[in-house]
């Protein structure tokens, strides 16, 4: 299973829920009769609406908000294998080692979600470094992440 946003309580009468989400291919996955993981339950989506900063999903069979209110502090979760994505998957790149022209920097740690664009944590040793997530720096991705950094980006000593 892969966790995707948190369930974090519901909007109106009629039984939607609210859900944070940073997950990369959200649009690929809350959409109408898409399936999703709560409480180790499988729910269809019946509809799907963005709120503010929110995912707003209402769920196949319930109606009112009295029926949802179980669900509210969980964690989402869908499974990997039922979808199709239009790209690599940020937590398919963990634990990759990163390269810059051939010259080793260290292990990908993390990626930080920012409004403008997405962060490589990269860490090796005491060291971290956070690299922009953009083609302009990512030459290949196979079992390691190869990158063609500008001088500069990253503290070379």
């Amino acid at each position: 299973m892969l966790y995707i946003g948190d369930l974090i309580g519901t909007h109106g009468i009629k039984g939607e829920v609210k859900i944070i989400s940073n997950f990369k291919y959200k649009k690929e996955v809350f959409k109408k009769d898409s399936v999703i993981n709560i409480k180790n339950t499988n729910y269809i989506i019946s509809s799907h609406r963005v709120h503010k900063n929110y995912d707003l999903l209402k769920l196949e069979g319930f109606d009112n908000i009295n029926d949802v209110l179980f669900l509210k502090g969980s964690k989402v979760f869908i499974n990997k294998e039922d979808y199709k994505f239009s790209g690599i998957l940020n937590e398919d790149l963990y634990g990759k080692k990163v390269y810059d022209h051939d010259k080793y920097i260290g292990i990908l740690d993390d990626v930080i979600q920012n409004p403008s664009q997405e962060l490589l944590v990269v860490k090796n040793n005491e060291k971290e470094y956070l690299i922009p997530y953009v083609d302009e720096f990512v030459e290949k991705i196979d079992d390691d992440i190869h990158l063609k950094l500008i001088k500069g980006l990253i503290d070379e000593n």
